[in-house]
């Protein structure tokens, strides 16, 4: 039976990413039935809203969705429509796997860990208002409801993953009653799960650390703040945005998502880097129990990057997007 997945195309050099990963998966043995929509500044240049009912319908029901970065519309350049569609769906978690990639250049090697930030609350509330003229004040929210429902999450997945260590990373020396309620639900729910070692690392000595020795982290939870700057310093860890993509959590969804987005008048028609995409299709693949597959992906990707000399402008070569999707197919073979 063919795997069901609702795919987002946001537009700009999402054009030449969709095409790219659905012919590495095709190549790969995997049948999926695409639901295609359009969101973003893609859809609203279409006469639709940013984010289609059509299209949220879609997520609902099949419960995966693959998606690209989606566009800003000029006219609004402070809407986020990535952050939106998180909202709109309740989704309540992202996990972000690091882990080095054969071939590729990075700065630090055998690093393994996967981030879990929480996505509904904290400063990313963006609940503000000015005082006086001249005085902002910003919101933190926390709550227990809230912290307890993603601890419980993120402890089950790494439980189910294999994993270890579970650092809880935070503010609570300066931040005594908001990191303090998150650090406590931290402890509780770390109590079910006696399976699991636990750490307690403050937000600061965590960058250090990771810049530092960062292969000595194997799981990281922490807030929406937090786990934004960590997820991308670790991404610079290991590669930068090839390296890396986006798994978004509500009840009964999973969202696959790609950081990588840009203009095409900037990148070039052709000319982006199909892994920021190819990554988050192999890990829906694993998601769903095709791990088989998204082994075979990995590898043809790590042999394109370690044995030939295919790549893209912002992997250092001057590769069209074609030819480095069809490098890859010859890896699969």
């Amino acid at each position: 039976m063919a795997l069901r997945v609702t795919l987002i195309q946001g537009g700009e050099i999402g054009h030449d990413l969709v095409p790219a990963v659905k012919r590495v998966l095709a190549e790969a043995g995997v049948s999926i039935e695409w639901d295609e929509h359009v969101a973003g500044f893609e859809a609203v240049k279409q006469g639709l809203p940013p984010l289609p009912a059509a299209m949220l319908d879609s997520v609902r029901r099949t419960g995966l969705a693959l998606k690209t970065k989606l566009m800003p519309d000029p006219a609004k350049p402070r809407t986020n429509y990535n952050v939106e569609l998180r909202r709109t769906l309740q989704l309540f978690a992202t996990v972000r796997p690091l882990k080095n990639l054969r071939g590729l250049k990075a700065r630090f090697s055998n690093v393994d860990m996967l981030v879990f930030r929480e996505i509904t609350e904290d400063l990313y509330a963006a609940i503000e208002h000015e005082i006086v003229p001249g005085v902002v004040q910003s919101l933190k929210i926390v709550t227990d409801k809230a912290s307890r429902r993603f601890f419980e999450f993120a402890f089950r997945w790494a439980l189910d993953a294999g994993r270890k260590l579970v650092t809880c990373v935070h503010k609570a020396n300066i931040l005594k009653m908001a990191d303090g309620l998150f650090l406590e639900a931290f402890r509780d729910v770390a109590r079910q799960y006696p399976q699991l070692q636990t750490k307690e690392l403050i937000v600061d000595n965590c960058c250090m650390q990771m810049v530092s020795k960062p292969q000595q982290f194997d799981v990281l939870v922490m807030g929406n703040l937090y786990g934004d700057i960590v997820s991308d310093l670790g991404a610079g860890v290991v590669g930068g945005i090839s390296a890396t993509a986006g798994i978004n959590v509500g009840d009964g969804i999973r969202c696959f998502e790609c950081f990588h987005g840009a203009g095409r008048e900037r990148v070039g028609v052709d000319r982006a880097n199909p892994l920021p995409l190819l990554l988050p299709a192999a890990d829906l693949l694993e998601g769903v129990g095709q791990k088989e597959a998204a082994s075979r992906i990995l590898q043809a990707m790590e042999h394109v990057l370690a044995e030939t000399s295919v790549r893209t402008p912002d992997l250092g070569g001057t590769a069209t997007t074609t030819a480095m999707t069809e490098a890859i197919l010859r890896g699969l073979a």
